[in-house]
C-alpha cells in the first residue's frame, strides 16, 4: 500500500511539468509572432521610403534621356538642313563663278583666262571646251576682243544628289578692235557637280 503515493506524486509531477511545457510553448509563440509583427512593420515603411525615393529618381532618368534623344535629333536635323543649304549655295556659286569664267575675256590674258574655265569645269564639257579652246584663243587674239560679264541673277532650278541645275542671267559688256559692243543680255543653264565641298560644272546651255 506503501506504493501508491508515490505513484501519484509523478504522476502528479509528469502532469506539471507537461503543464509547463505548453506554458513556455506559448510564451515564445507569442514572441516569435511580435517579433515577426515588428519586422514587418519596421520593413514597410523603409520599403515605402524607397519606393518615394525610387521612383521619382526613375522618372528623372527617364526624362533626361529622353531631352537627350530629342536634343539629339534636333541637333542632328539642324545639321542637315545647315549642310543642305550649305550643298544649295555651293551650287550657286559654282554657276556664278562659271558664268563669269565664261563671259570675262581679255586678248591679252586670253590663256589664263581659257585655263580658268578649264580648271572649273569637268566632265564632257571640259572635254568638249579643251579641243575648242586652241581655235577660241585665235580667234580672241586676232579680234583683240575684251568682254566682261556680271551676274544679274541667279537661282537654282533642280537639284538631284550632287548635282544641280542653276540658272544664271548675266549682262556682258565687250569690245574689239573696230570698237565697243552694244551690252548684251545672256541667260544660261548651268549644270553643276559637287565633288565633296568643291564643285565645276559640267554642262552649259544657253536659254532664250
Amino acid at each position: 500500500m506503501a506504493a501508491e503515493p508515490d505513484s501519484i506524486d509523478i504522476d502528479k509531477q509528469l502532469s506539471d511539468s507537461t503543464e509547463a511545457d505548453v506554458e513556455d510553448r506559448d510564451d515564445l509563440d507569442e514572441v516569435d509572432g511580435i517579433d515577426d509583427e515588428e519586422a514587418q512593420s519596421a520593413y514597410r515603411p523603409a520599403h515605402s521610403r524607397l519606393s518615394r525615393v525610387g521612383w521619382p529618381l526613375v522618372a528623372s532618368a527617364v526624362i533626361v534621356a529622353a531631352l537627350s534623344g530629342l536634343t539629339g535629333w534636333l541637333g542632328y536635323r539642324a545639321y542637315e538642313k545647315h549642310e543642305a543649304q550649305s550643298r544649295r549655295a555651293l551650287f550657286v556659286q559654282t554657276a556664278r563663278q562659271g558664268a563669269v569664267n565664261l563671259t570675262t575675256i581679255n586678248y591679252t590674258e586670253v590663256d589664263a583666262n581659257v585655263q580658268r574655265i578649264l580648271d572649273s569645269a569637268t566632265g564632257a564639257f571640259r572635254d568638249d571646251f579643251e579641243k575648242r579652246s586652241r581655235p577660241f584663243i585665235e580667234v580672241v587674239k586676232a579680234a583683240q576682243s575684251k568682254s566682261e560679264g556680271t551676274v544679274t541673277e541667279a537661282g537654282l532650278e533642280s537639284q538631284q544628289g550632287d548635282s544641280a541645275q542653276v540658272l544664271v542671267a548675266v549682262a556682258v559688256k565687250s569690245r574689239t578692235a573696230g570698237g565697243e559692243e552694244a551690252p548684251r543680255e545672256w541667260r544660261m543653264r548651268i549644270g553643276v557637280q559637287a565633288f565633296g565641298d568643291d564643285a565645276k560644272v559640267s554642262n552649259v546651255v544657253f536659254v532664250p
